[in-house]
């Protein structure tokens, strides 16, 4: 018998993520006692076409993938968490271990998974099956703590709309948060003892809960929000980057808009200057101190996105000749000036803020100290005189009459993170500018757009991992993302309880931290030292041109796993030495308590980060030994080919003898072939008494004819 097929040639990699797809019966219709593949091996850069996927989706240009890559890294954590640092850890100082741990870890570790993703074009589940069987795990538990980071993230865009609509007002008086609601015309006891702005943030946003195991009915008024939130969401990425990537235009500009816009008003502010001096001012002491570089090396991974996947993702959207490196360097530059330029926007705004207080401050206690006549105040006392005569009193006096005394060091140090930066003290600070309602809508479009930029990020890969399951290729794109948004949303409603928040720091300090850092450090033993750091090395210099040098095969090898490897223990160390807790409302004090986690609630923390963990194991021990079948189906009498190294030849060899027989000698026929013509023009034995041939067709062809003899 003597059958002759063309059929087309398709990219090296299954497009789905699996390696190993058995024929189940011989060419003679009796049933094979194992599945058996026929894996057709060549060389390290054998059997390449130069025609992109043709199902895989592509950026509509530069501009869409650079500015899609811009929104997804510069998120929230360089508004509201990288000042902070810097005003906690040595001021200016911090820039240093910054830029170290940036040029060390973040740059080689970015590189690896844009470079990584543009070679293969597959997301993550498939990048990672197709470098081992055996590290398919890494892409499942990428996907899965991305899926509990999506859950919490959208909870932020929540609490942003809501203060965005509530900040449609005509005057600063008639913003929510600029009053303590009236009760017969006398303030709440407990928006007096706390501060109108943390008041409205607990009371009014959130009627936060006394404690994690009260959390109440979900609030109305966040459900409708969470729902707002999601919907949105689902019609950027419903259709992958064919509609997220029209809106990256919006949600990667606008905030460099906003921050000019807040730069020029905040540096003609009183007190502007104090702000971003006392932020930036070194104290070279502090570099001393490790936990100061273990922040740096940690602002730096999740500043970046790394390990969601995503970025793999982005770059398998790239056409395979795209200058990665550049593009690399480029968006780390982008991303480290964008943090130090928020910081120095936001603490020139809290600079005036402070000013402002020190001055309600001081006018407070020059009245109590003339009531007292202490020290020649008097009612028409200066500033001046205070600052001057103020030093002068005894503690004793001091501590009697409850005073304080005023600074702005005193009221720059008070400086927050994360929410309550965004919610409490800088919305404060709005007040205090014309037309605080203007000014406060433009900040939470801000907020809003970093938030979408980098929630489609997370999104993207996610839901790029899902569609490159051939299960989930029978349904269309917006199905499956209506599906996860509608289970997302579901599952997020126990963020819109009175206990919304604490659930949120409790899946921000857990879900998102360990299971993150135990997927960039397998990321990189897997394309390094497993996928080989000189095949990387090559891989790039066939798309860029460039060659990796010293600096990268030192960061690469040793560097960057050290770090993240520091990362991974002192994160468990942290946790270990030091109880969780969180800080709940007390409402009677109108203060936060820290709060210890009860058992069950760590129960489920544990469990989040196992979750986020065990795919990894799972997913070797089941490949290894063979205890489930995880592959697709596959069509009698077509061949999945795929490009081997010897690390797979374990995993392909667990079949019944006479085929393993035959496919050793197809495998030592063409590593044995020195090219690719070679290898499509060998013939040789299947061992079960047919024979193929493969003979190209044209020249450097995209098709080939295979010859089945009998």
């Amino acid at each position: 018998m003597y059958n002759k097929m063309a059929a087309k040639a398709e990219p090296i990699g299954p497009r789905n993520g699996h390696e190993l797809a058995p024929l189940n019966t011989r060419a003679d219709g009796s049933e094979r006692p194992h599945g058996v593949t026929i894996v057709l091996q060549g060389s390290r850069n054998s059997l390449q076409r130069d025609a992109p996927d043709e199902d895989r989706a592509a950026w509509s240009g530069k501009l869409q993938f650079f500015l899609s890559i811009i929104g997804y890294s510069v998120g929230l954590g360089n508004i509201w968490r990288f000042p902070y640092l810097c005003q906690q850890n040595g001021g200016g100082a911090f820039l240093i271990p910054f830029l170290i741990m940036l040029v060390l870890e973040g740059i080689p570790l970015f590189l690896i998974e844009m470079a990584i993703g543009q070679k293969m074009r597959l997301g993550s589940l498939g990048v990672w099956n197709t470098i081992h069987p055996w590290l398919g795990g890494i892409g499942i538990a990428s996907c899965v703590v991305t899926l509990f980071v999506a859950l919490y993230y959208n909870v932020i865009i929540t609490w942003v709309f809501f203060y965005l609509f509530n900040s449609i007002r005509l005057s600063a008086d008639q913003l929510p948060w600029a009053h303590c609601p009236q009760d017969n015309g006398t303030a709440e006891a407990e928006c007096s003892k706390a501060s109108a702005t943390v008041y409205y943030w607990y009371r009014e946003a959130l009627d936060a809960a006394p404690s994690i195991e009260e959390p109440g009915v979900p609030r109305w008024w966040i459900v409708l929000y969470l729902l707002l939130a999601w919907v949105i969401v689902f019609f950027i990425v419903m259709k992958g980057i064919q509609s997220s990537g029209k809106v990256v235009y919006f949600t990667s500009l606008f905030p460099y808009v906003v921050l000019t816009i807040f730069f020029v008003r905040g540096i003609t502010l009183p007190g502007s200057a104090d702000g971003v001096i006392h932020m930036y001012k070194p104290k070279l002491a502090k570099l001393l101190d490790p936990t100061v570089w273990l922040d740096a090396a940690t602002q730096v991974f999740y500043s970046f996105g790394l390990a969601f996947g995503s970025l793999i993702a982005f770059g398998s959207y790239n056409t395979p000749n795209n200058n990665c490196v550049r593009d690399v360097l480029l968006v780390s530059v982008c991303n480290a000036l964008t943090a130090i330029y928020a910081s120095v926007v936001i603490f020139s705004i809290l600079g005036f803020k402070a000013y402002t207080m020190v001055e309600k401050c001081v006018s407070k206690e020059i009245k109590v100290l003339a009531l007292h006549h202490i020290g020649g105040f008097t009612l028409n006392s200066s500033q001046e005189f205070y600052e001057e005569h103020y030093p002068q009193l005894g503690a004793n006096i001091t501590t009697a009459l409850n005073l304080t005394g005023c600074t702005m060091s005193k009221q720059l140090d008070e400086a927050a993170e994360g929410t309550g930066l965004a919610f409490i003290v800088f919305t404060q600070a709005i007040l205090k500018l014309t037309p605080a309602p203007f000014w406060s809508i433009i900040f939470f479009l801000m907020l809003l757009s970093l938030g979408l930029g980098s929630q489609i990020g997370i999104m993207e890969g996610m839901l790029c991992t899902i569609f490159d399951i051939d299960f989930f290729k029978r349904f269309s794109k917006p199905t499956i993302t209506g599906a996860v948004c509608t289970l997302c949303f579901f599952v997020g409603l126990i963020f819109t309880t009175g206990a919304g928040e604490y659930w949120l720091k409790m899946f921000d300090s857990f879900a998102g931290t360990i299971g993150l850092v135990v997927v960039a450090l397998l990321e990189m033993v897997s394309v390094i030292y497993i996928y080989g750091h000189e095949r990387f090395t090559n891989d790039i210099y066939e798309m860029t041109g460039y060659r990796p040098g010293w600096y990268w095969q030192i960061t690469w090898r040793y560097i960057g796993p050290v770090i993240v490897s520091c990362i991974l223990m002192s994160s468990l160390i942290f946790m270990l030495l030091n109880p969780p807790m969180y800080g709940a409302w007390n409402a009677e004090e109108g203060r936060v308590e820290k709060t210890p986690y009860p058992p069950w609630v760590l129960f489920i923390a544990v469990a989040m980060i196992l979750a986020g963990i065990l795919p990894i194991p799972v997913v070797l021990l089941l490949r290894r030994f063979q205890c489930l079948a995880l592959d697709v189906d596959i069509h009698q009498g077509s061949i999945r080919r795929i490009e081997t190294t010897v690390s797979t030849k374990e995993m392909m060899s667990d079949q019944d003898s006479s085929d393993s027989e035959s496919q050793v000698r197809a495998n030592d026929r063409y590593e044995d072939s020195s090219s690719d013509d070679e290898i499509l023009n060998a013939k040789y034995s299947t061992g079960t008494g047919i024979r193929l041939s493969m003979k190209p067709i044209g020249h450097n062809p995209n098709t080939f004819k295979m010859d089945v003899y009998s």
